[in-house]
């Protein structure tokens, strides 16, 4: 597996986006729409806005993965506390759930909207590659300047953050890590299970 950021000499953030999203969801999230989410997990609930204007296409493609329940049952897989929380991308057996293609990279769009990675926000996971995020995202646990875009780096796209429920993401953070599955390091021993994702409106 590719090396993250060649700063994480472990293995990759894997990130999502998805390039050929339906029309009517693209829409959905284009017309002045804030969508919002619940995050049911097995440690608690959190919610989270979805900014649409500054990054359509993303959360677009998000959304979609919402409404066809592709997160429901799968794992926040890769647990750093002075870092972020990841998931959406493998389920409780650590098998790797199907994706669509990948999403357009929108991240100097979102910065140039004033979305950068600070504690509390959503960004896509990705590969080296920065067109390559599909399904999986991260929640950013401390400010990460260094993933957001520059004139040298794609970085990492923005596209929600936690509006309520921040002590639950916290607890995750937390949680104990070690190796679990295909990972050598930082999945939680006791598995974090992202029950559901909900579109609240």
């Amino acid at each position: 597996m590719r090396i993250f950021l060649n700063l994480l000499r472990r293995w990759p953030i894997l990130l999502l986006l998805g390039l050929l999203t339906p029309p009517a969801v693209l829409a959905q999230t284009q017309a002045g729409h804030q969508p919002k989410v619940r995050i049911s997990t097995s440690m608690g609930d959190f919610e989270a806005e979805l900014y649409a204007d500054k990054a359509p296409k993303t959360v677009a493609n998000f959304v979609q993965y919402v409404q066809d329940k592709h997160y429901d049952g799968t794992i926040f897989h890769r647990v750093i506390a002075g870092f972020m929380v990841q998931g959406g991308g493998y389920d409780a057996q650590y098998r790797e759930k199907k994706t669509r293609p990948p999403v357009q990279h929108e991240g100097r769009q979102a910065l140039a909207a004033g979305l950068k990675n600070t504690t509390g926000t959503l960004a896509m996971a990705r590969t080296n590659d920065p067109q390559s995020a599909t399904a999986q995202f991260f929640i950013n646990v401390v400010d990460n300047a260094f993933l957001d875009p520059s004139f040298q780096s794609f970085g990492y796209t923005v596209f929600g953050k936690v509006t309520s429920g921040m002590d639950v993401v916290q607890k995750i953070r937390n949680t104990p890590t070690g190796a679990g599955g295909p990972f050598p390091t930082d999945v939680p021993r006791t598995p974090v299970v992202i029950q559901s994702i909900t579109l609240l409106k």
